[in-house]
């Protein structure tokens, strides 16, 4: 069944509150999904930096000694740890071998995101706990999405949590079944896309981060989705500065979305949106089906 939020803010005021509403959104939701949940906050940009999320399932161990250890690898890293998480600070050009890098000096962590904005933080159990212990909700940003699932294909663990990230500063989360995930897994493992779970939300989040890869824009990918993807799903997907939507042609998998001055949300039902500022005067819609909606900070007027 699965509980999906996604909150893109147009006004930099509402910034500082980003977290709290999105855990709010989240919590809402939980019962249509108590195995597990995750939540992606984009942050505040620093120029030439860029971070990685990384879990542990012994952080008292990997996490121990771990910014020492970059640093000797001659990577000149920060290391904040939260719970069973930990956000690493790196140089920017550093991005595209930390992955090496970490494998080399802790080959026990996984990769929960990496980029210049995105931190994901995700693991089994409630989303009121989950939020809880990442202190989600005293983070600010600019938009994030949050998942809350109902495991019917895959295994109730860490890694098979959304939000899926397969790119840099990309993300994914998603209700619904892909039919077509094995060929399309194997379609994209030809081009070089690597997969960690056997989750079909990864294949879809890979999807677009190939297409994206290949020129197109995150509105852009979401359209070819719609011909390339069998099943029923409704997608929230962050990128850096964008968030978009998409439902299959049937859309079966329910949704709403409400737009104001301030921002747009989703929730896969109103109840998730009933207390974000505003809302009595928000237009709220039901997304149409094989419809993308989609906005992006970079295009703004």
């Amino acid at each position: 069944m699965c509980g999906i939020v996604g909150l893109f803010l147009k006004d930099p005021g509402l910034e500082p509150q980003l977290g709290a509403l999105l855990s709010d959104m989240l919590i809402t939701m939980t019962d249509r999904g108590p195995d597990s949940a995750g939540i992606a906050i984009y942050g505040t940009l620093e120029p030439g930096r860029a971070k990685v999320t990384v879990q542990s399932a012994d952080p008292a161990i990997d996490f121990a000694g771990l910014e020492k250890d970059l640093v000797t690898s001659g990577v000149a890293a920060k290391v904040q740890v939260k719970s069973t998480h930990a956000v690493i600070d790196i140089p920017a050009e550093r991005l595209a071998d930390i992955r090496g890098v970490l494998a080399s000096v802790r080959p026990a962590v996984r990769v929960m995101g990496a980029g210049e904005s995105v931190e994901i933080y995700k693991e089994t159990g409630l989303p009121k706990d989950v939020v809880a212990r990442f202190g989600v909700r005293s983070m600010g940003g600019t938009h994030g999405i949050g998942h809350t699932r109902m495991a019917t294909e895959s295994a109730v663990t860490t890694l098979g949590a959304h939000p899926f990230s397969t790119g840099p500063d990309q993300c994914l989360v998603h209700n619904g079944s892909l039919s077509n995930h094995n060929n399309l897994r194997r379609e994209l493992t030809r081009v070089g896309m690597t997969f960690e779970t056997q989750n079909d939300s990864e294949v879809a989040a890979a999807y677009l981060t190939a297409e994206m890869a290949g020129g197109k824009d995150l509105g852009e990918a979401l359209t070819s989705a719609l011909d390339d993807l069998d099943g029923f799903f409704t997608f929230v997907v962050g990128t850096r500065s964008g968030f978009g939507v998409v439902r299959d042609p049937i859309a079966c998998k329910p949704a709403v979305m409400a737009e104001t001055d301030q921002y747009v949300a989703f929730g896969s039902e109103y109840r998730a949106l009933v207390n974000l500022p505003g809302i009595e005067n928000a237009r709220v819609w039901e997304p149409e089906p094989a419809t993308v909606y989609f906005w992006d900070h970079s295009q703004a007027a």
